[in-house]
């Protein structure tokens, strides 16, 4: 597909609604309600703390019964999202450890290109507490709904405006496209070989790694890597981590050459 020829829309079929640990079956039902409202079908539901089915179904009302029929409840965040290529949490803290903010109406419009050929996840925390800054870091961008005084809102509410507004963006062609795009899977594997050896030539501390391989994850997320290019910067770890064994094998091997001779 030409990207500068093609005119493509959100495909709301390609993107997740994610709830974790969510504490309230009604808020399970109240999302799928409002995301039948908005044309968007899939729901994730992680290790929730009470689920009842006929509570959320009532919610949801015979409407939105087939979003609350097609629910997939799995038990872990991280695993459940390694098939998706890209990720958003939702938060209403801000803070140096949450930087690359969008309102979801910037979110909204970057689906057109993404869901085309990627598998796109929304991700809410759970009602008192929101998302940790560990699970935050799974996210390719992070959304937050502009308040005023008061900053909490209610679950379904927040999905309901997120889900407004990418229903609003799938109404509009859009003049862009991107190819599919790395999933979290192959991410994750990158980042952890990334840190491993960043932490054996002392780029990192090795007492907060995390802290630093934060500031990697916001700079990677800036311009969102694809399978291939995963691939490559995986062979320059490798190939890094071959070189140096080989330099201490050498290293070795003339050390011990020398202690002969004497």
């Amino acid at each position: 597909m030409n990207a500068t020829m093609s005119l493509g829309k959100a495909n709301l079929d390609h993107i997740t609604i994610v709830l974790n640990r969510p504490k309230h079956s009604e808020n399970i039902g109240s999302t799928a309600r409002a995301m039948k409202n908005m044309g968007l079908k899939h729901l994730l539901v992680i290790d929730p703390e009470r689920y009842n089915k006929e509570t959320v179904l009532r919610l949801a009302t015979h409407a939105a019964a087939d979003v609350v029929e097609g629910i997939i409840i799995e038990k872990e965040l991280k695993s459940a999202l390694s098939g998706f290529q890209y990720v958003a949490g939702t938060t209403a803290r801000l803070g140096s450890q949450r930087q690359a903010i969008l309102q979801p109406s910037e979110f909204a419009q970057k689906l057109a290109a993404f869901s085309t050929e990627n598998r796109i996840a929304l991700v809410f925390g759970p009602e008192d507490r929101g998302l940790t800054n560990e699970e935050l870091r799974l996210c390719h961008a992070l959304i937050n709904i502009p308040t005023a005084d008061f900053s909490s809102i209610n679950l379904a509410q927040a999905v309901m405006i997120c889900c407004y507004e990418i229903f609003k963006a799938s109404q509009t062609p859009i003049a862009s496209f991107a190819p599919r795009l790395a999933t979290r899977h192959e991410l994750d594997g990158m980042y952890d070989q990334l840190k491993d050896i960043l932490v054996k030539i002392n780029y990192i501390q090795p007492d907060n790694p995390d802290y630093w391989m934060n500031k990697m994850r916001l700079f990677f997320s800036r311009l969102p890597l694809k399978a291939r290019e995963v691939s490559i910067i995986r062979g320059i770890c490798r190939q890094i981590i071959w070189y140096g064994e080989k330099k201490y094998q050498d290293g070795n091997a003339v050390k011990n050459r020398n202690s002969s001779v004497k």
